[in-house]
């Protein structure tokens, strides 16, 4: 089940963990988790991967929260997704891991069926989505993900990425159209 938060729970629950209110940071972690891990394992592909890389993401949240500054509505969605964004980086920096990944490696992101058939065809639905989409540029991939996997609004990627709001929703509407030419092309092969 995913937690929602207000803005204004969320502001009190910062504030109370920077008042050393540790029980605090449940309910942030609680409403944050399923969107970061998606959005880290589809950019590492892995689930040991995105497991180890997304519990370093919270580390990393609880050792700076202090350094956070509330800027209003989504400032803190995209204060922890430019940590991720950096986390999934550094990751691919030291990483050697360019070989393909099988489809028991694929995470198994926000999974509600219970058989075998319908979990194996969601993987390969998911591997010809990731082939597609990695076929786009980087920063396209990127604003992508972090918009369908980790839910963030434009504005919040925008933070995020650095770069224009209006240029996130360009890069969101090429990488869409590219996406459906590219699906499209694939059906009639």
């Amino acid at each position: 089940m995913t937690h929602t938060l207000s803005c204004d729970e969320e502001r009190d629950l910062i504030t109370r963990i920077k008042k050393d209110e540790p029980d605090a940071f449940r309910p942030l972690y609680q409403a944050y988790f399923p969107r970061v891990y998606a959005y880290v394992a589809y950019r590492v592909g892995r689930v040991q991967d995105a497991e180890d890389i997304t519990s370093g993401i919270f580390i990393k949240v609880i050792e700076v929260i202090d350094r956070f500054e509330y800027r209003g509505d989504g400032s803190f969605a995209a204060w922890v997704f430019r940590i991720a964004h950096n986390d999934v980086k550094q990751f691919y920096r030291y990483s050697a891991k360019t070989s393909d990944i099988s489809l028991d490696e694929l995470p198994d992101i926000r999974s509600h069926s219970s058989l075998p058939d319908e979990a194996f065809m969601r993987q390969e639905r998911f591997t010809r989505l990731r082939t597609m989409l990695n076929s786009l540029s980087k920063r396209r991939q990127e604003i992508l993900s972090l918009r369908f996997f980790a839910g963030l609004r434009n504005q919040e990627i925008a933070e995020v990425m650095n770069l224009d709001e209006r240029t996130i929703a360009s890069h969101i509407s090429r990488g869409l159209a590219d996406l459906q030419k590219k699906y499209q092309q694939k059906d009639l092969c």
